[in-house]
This record gives structure tokens, C-alpha cells and sequence, in this order.
């Protein structure tokens, strides 16, 4: 009877591990295949669809945030231009709110409203209302920045003198600092070490 017992708990302790397993598992696969949509200093996270499109531009993002200016279109949509194409895999679909799309290969779409029409999928605003995703993206023109690891807040000033791994400017190119500070950069705004920086 014993023996029984030991069984019956070797097993339970095989089947605890197992489901311990499968959860991390599929913890780590979803972190995976997110990406973070920063807006005015929120930030939501986007599911990514199994498309080219979608694994590319992960893949871009790991290499450096990337900030697109976007405006309204239609009244249910938010456009801007990529820095660059991705590979398109076009079909008809109705959008619904939260759902971002790829359009002509290099202009990226958020839907706040739902319209047909011919995309690419890229993904999906997860956990938020129709009306959340309204108001997230409120505003004529938004600076959205899209990043891995969502470390992309802005921040004002950098101290004199310093200096950073990785400078890109909001279009995507790599700026070479050359020994040169970051203060003596041109004005404006930059991705610093994958951050969003203020230079006056």
C-alpha cells in the first residue's frame, strides 16, 4: 500500500512539472511575440500576427526603436511611413479597434475603428477597449514609437559630455558620434541607446 501511495505522488510531482513546463513555456513564446507601441509616454503592448511582415519588423526593432509620426485617416485609422518595406502578403479584411496592419509594403496602420480593405497583418493592441484605443491614439498627429523591449520613454535634456552605444535619428539612420558629445548634435529628437532623447 505504501509503494502505491509513493507511485501516486511520483506521478502528481511528474504532472506538476510538466504543467510548470507548459506554462513557461507559452509565458516566454507570448513575450516573444510581442512588440510595445509607445504613445505620449503610454505604452500598450501588440500581439504580433504570424506573417513575414510582422517576424521582419521584430527583428528590425531589436536592432533599434524605431519613431513613426502618424495621422488620421478616415476617421478609424492611423497612418505613417516605416523607415523601410516589408515583405507584403496582401488579403482582404475587415478591421476591427486595436488591429495594426501593414498597407503598400512600408505605411503602418492602427485601427481605432474598423474598415475593409486589403493588408498585410502585423498584429493586435491586446487588452484595451475600442474606446482605450481611441483615446490612446487621440490626437491629430502622434509620435508613435514601436520597440522590443519597450524601453522608449522620453526624456529631456542629457548631460554635457555624455556619450552613447547607439544614436539613431527618428527616421531610422545611424547617427556616428565621432567623439563628439551628445549635446553637440544637432537639435532635435533622437533613439538613444533605444530611448527617445531631447537635444537642445
Amino acid at each position: 500500500m505504501k509503494r502505491k501511495k509513493t507511485n501516486v505522488q511520483a506521478i502528481q510531482m511528474r504532472l506538476a512539472l510538466l504543467l510548470f513546463t507548459i506554462i513557461t513555456s507559452c509565458v516566454m513564446a507570448k513575450a516573444q511575440s510581442e512588440i510595445t507601441l509607445t504613445v505620449n509616454g503610454s505604452s500598450k503592448k501588440i500581439t504580433l500576427a504570424d506573417t513575414k511582415a510582422a517576424r521582419e519588423l521584430k527583428t528590425r526593432l531589436e536592432s533599434s526603436p524605431v519613431a513613426v509620426s502618424m495621422s488620421d485617416y478616415g476617421g478609424f485609422e492611423k497612418v505613417g511611413s516605416l523607415p523601410w518595406s516589408l515583405p507584403a502578403e496582401n488579403r482582404q479584411i475587415t478591421t476591427t479597434a486595436g488591429d495594426v496592419m501593414l498597407y503598400q509594403g512600408n505605411n503602418i496602420v492602427i485601427f481605432y475603428g474598423s474598415n475593409s480593405w486589403s493588408y498585410t497583418p502585423l498584429g493586435k493592441i491586446e487588452g484595451a477597449t475600442a474606446s482605450e484605443i481611441r483615446g490612446f491614439l487621440s490626437g491629430g498627429t502622434i509620435e508613435a514609437t514601436l520597440s522590443v523591449s519597450g524601453n522608449s520613454g522620453l526624456s529631456e535634456a542629457m548631460p554635457d559630455g555624455h556619450t552613447a552605444a547607439t544614436v539613431y535619428t527618428l527616421q531610422g539612420a545611424r547617427v556616428e558620434l565621432n567623439g563628439r558629445s551628445l549635446s553637440q548634435l544637432p537639435k532635435g529628437i533622437y533613439l538613444v541607446d533605444g530611448k527617445k532623447q531631447i537635444i537642445k
